[in-house]
């Protein structure tokens, strides 16, 4: 493989500093062309920048730009250079514009349905899209696979679909009877509705297996990561909701399977580090040297695996409606739940407030049909719409 130009959107978060890792330790298989962040940590972002010799920074925030400019200043001065030599770009719309430059490679690893602007300019520059955010896909589904100039244009960092990607290199689409998601369960797994209801915001982020930001480790906690992530399996593989099974692995050693017609399945397997999947998405379809150790075959191990407790965890079956529902359904699903995880951070509702909160949102909206003749406008309506009366019930509780 030739060394690829890559473009890391959300550089300061936990996927691009691991991405940077991987990056950093095969210097002769890609240059980082542009990074992007929202501006929380702008020292963070320039010394990235000048580290990896990036020629372009966005920032999406415009009262982060002068810490910015001031931090890129000194980074270059500590690295021995008399300026940055670095071209930045400031605002909301920032990352779009640099996601639709030229390059081989976009990893977007930023949060959020704001993701969804990067990913539509990354696929109508026909450049391979590493995609971590699943909101783009959630959000803006139809919208995205209008956008797509060939079929392998995607390749997903998640850990489930990744493991979805490399398994289904085993069979054809016709071959396939259904796609197995693994779940770690989260920090409650095992615990039953009533046990739910008092469940306080810092045990809700002591996820047992993974190092994620407090949105995503909710969103585990409460199993909603794994109604997105059917929504995301459906749309990126083109397999129906029904012929997607969710099963709870707590080891998070086994991060997804596909049972073929015959009866094989194939699961894809190896210690939990995101790094793998990251990876894969900038190499694909090449795999990299030791990016990760693997598993360790030389002592006992035991895998479980157990079916999904629905009453306690409805999350999945939410999507699942949301899908058959409309079009919109699914957007209004990601920012009903985006609101109330925030509201649960912050103390204001309790931890069953969330999901209970998303299914009345979900069960009071119209929807906009099929996904024919919808526009970006339709899903930011329809997003706007559910984050206003989302608040307004939880004003209520």
């Amino acid at each position: 493989m030739s060394q690829r130009s890559v473009v890391l959107l959300g550089s300061t978060g936990s996927i691009g500093t691991q991405a940077i890792d991987v990056i950093t330790r095969h210097p002769d298989r890609f240059a980082v062309t542009g990074i992007s962040a929202g501006g929380a940590d702008p020292v963070a972002l320039a010394r990235q920048a000048v580290a990896l010799g990036a020629s372009t920074v966005a920032v999406a925030d415009p009262a982060a730009a002068p810490a910015l400019f001031s931090a890129l200043a000194d980074a270059a001065f500590a690295s021995g250079r008399t300026s940055a030599g670095v071209e930045v770009l400031v605002g909301p719309d920032a990352a779009t514009e640099l996601a639709g430059r030229s390059c081989d490679v976009v990893l977007n690893g930023i949060t959020g349905s704001v993701g969804l602007g990067p990913t539509l300019a990354a696929l109508r520059a026909g450049t391979t899209l590493a995609l971590a955010n699943k909101e783009s896909l959630v959000v803006g589904g139809p919208l995205v696979a209008a956008a797509l100039q060939r079929p392998d244009q995607i390749v997903p960092v998640d850990s489930e679909h990744s493991a979805i990607a490399q398994a289904l290199r085993s069979g054809t689409h016709a071959e396939v009877r259904r796609l197995i998601l693994t779940a770690s369960g989260g920090p409650f797994r095992g615990r039953t509705r009533g046990e739910l209801k008092e469940v306080a915001p810092r045990e809700a982020l002591a996820h047992p297996t993974w190092s994620m930001g407090p949105v995503v480790t909710i969103n585990s906690a409460t199993l909603m990561n794994k109604g997105l992530e059917l929504i995301e399996a459906h749309l990126l593989f083109g397999v129906p909701t029904d012929d997607i099974t969710v099963v709870v692995h707590p080891q998070s050693v086994v991060h997804s399977m596909v049972e073929f017609v015959d009866g094989s399945t194939i699961a894809q397997a190896s210690p939990p580090d995101m790094r793998l999947p990251i990876a894969l998405g900038l190499s694909w379809p090449e795999r990299l040297d030791d990016v990760a150790a693997p598993c360790d075959w030389t002592s006992a191990r035991a895998w479980t695996f157990e079916p999904l407790d629905e009453v306690a965890f409805p999350a999945v079956g939410l999507a699942r409606a949301a899908i058959a529902a409309s079009a919109t359904h699914p957007a209004v699903y990601n920012a009903a739940n985006e609101e109330c995880v925030a509201a649960f951070l912050a103390g204001r509702i309790g931890f069953l407030d969330i999901v209970d909160t998303v299914a009345a949102v979900l069960g009071e909206h119209d929807g906009a049909g099929r996904s024919a003749g919808l526009t970006l406008e339709d899903l930011l309506a329809a997003e706007d719409w559910a984050r206003a009366r989302t608040n307004e019930l939880l004003a209520q509780r």
